[in-house]
């Protein structure tokens, strides 16, 4: 029997045609696995879903234009944010510079917006319902997964967003950033995951994941997404400590930042933000 994800899949892909009862009943999961825009707009649909779904996503990507005009001047990149899959995101993730991030945090204050948290490697702005992460590096309880400057050294390219040049990450190191952020910090695959993967996984992004020390999340990717077609794994879907446990472990041995850092952990757990932030996500079903 073919599984929902399944469903997805081939409708987002346009190989399948779905009944109006069949959309219905995805349109939750879709939402949970951050494809919901890119559902709504492959099967045509024309309901109040879609029109809220379009309403968001012009607020977001207004918001995104303007956040991209603030910086551009700055050593910057839009990463977690280019997919093969059409999407409104929560937030909008910025990789910057350390050496601007004090002149980025100033000049979106000066658009209204304002500091609402300050961390090791991330700063966390907000005006109204938007809300902008300022990374340094890519991280999780205060430990580095990816390398920031070194991405902003290697990956960046210009790219058109809505009829404006925005920069932003390489396809390659999105697929990096993907399967790290879902093994490393999120421990959760969704399917635009599975589709950033699929699509734009090729030996350059190999590449890049070794080059990061983080090829051992390429794998589980990949095999999560075998999983997947085969019909075996629903998303979102947690991914299995024992799998989790071998790719710390190898991340630890090859990544001279993660080693560094990791120490943070103990200064996080014992931090006020932990207690929440932990049983959030020891309850959530996506991120």
């Amino acid at each position: 029997m073919e599984t929902n994800t399944v469903k997805l899949i081939r409708a987002l892909e346009g190989s399948a045609k779905l009944q109006e009862d069949e959309l219905k009943g995805l349109l939750k999961l879709a939402g949970e696995n951050k494809v919901l825009l890119g559902l709504l707009r492959k099967t045509n649909s024309r309901d109040e879903i879609r029109r809220n779904e379009e309403r968001r996503y012009r607020r977001f990507a207004g918001s995104v234009i303007e956040v991209a005009e603030a910086l551009k001047d700055l050593n910057y990149a839009l990463h977690k944010f280019r997919k093969p899959v059409e999407h409104v995101s929560v937030d909008i993730d910025v990789l910057i510079d350390r050496k601007d991030l004090t002149k980025a945090a100033r000049r979106l204050s000066d658009r209204g917006f304002r500091v609402e948290v300050s961390e090791k490697y991330t700063v966390t702005m907000t005006r109204g319902s938007t809300i902008v992460d300022l990374y340094t590096n890519p991280a999780f309880a205060w430990v580095i997964y990816l390398d920031g400057s070194k991405l902003l050294e290697c990956c960046i390219e210009d790219f058109e967003f809505e009829g404006y040049t925005l920069k932003g990450l390489s396809r390659e190191a999105e697929v990096v950033v993907s399967a790290s952020h879902a093994v490393y910090k999120e421990h959760i695959y969704l399917l635009i995951d599975y589709f950033t993967v699929k699509k734009w996984l090729d030996e350059k992004a190999l590449k890049l994941s070794v080059e990061f020390g983080a090829e051992e999340s390429i794998k589980i990717a990949s095999m999560l997404n075998d999983l997947v077609e085969s019909g075996s794994m629903e998303l979102p879907s947690r991914i299995p400590p024992a799998l989790l446990a071998r790719a710390y472990s190898l991340k630890f041995l090859k990544d001279e930042e993660f080693r560094a850092t990791s120490p943070n952990l103990l200064k996080y757990l014992i931090s006020e933000r932990a207690g929440k932030a932990i049983f959030w996500r020891l309850t959530r079903k996506t991120y």
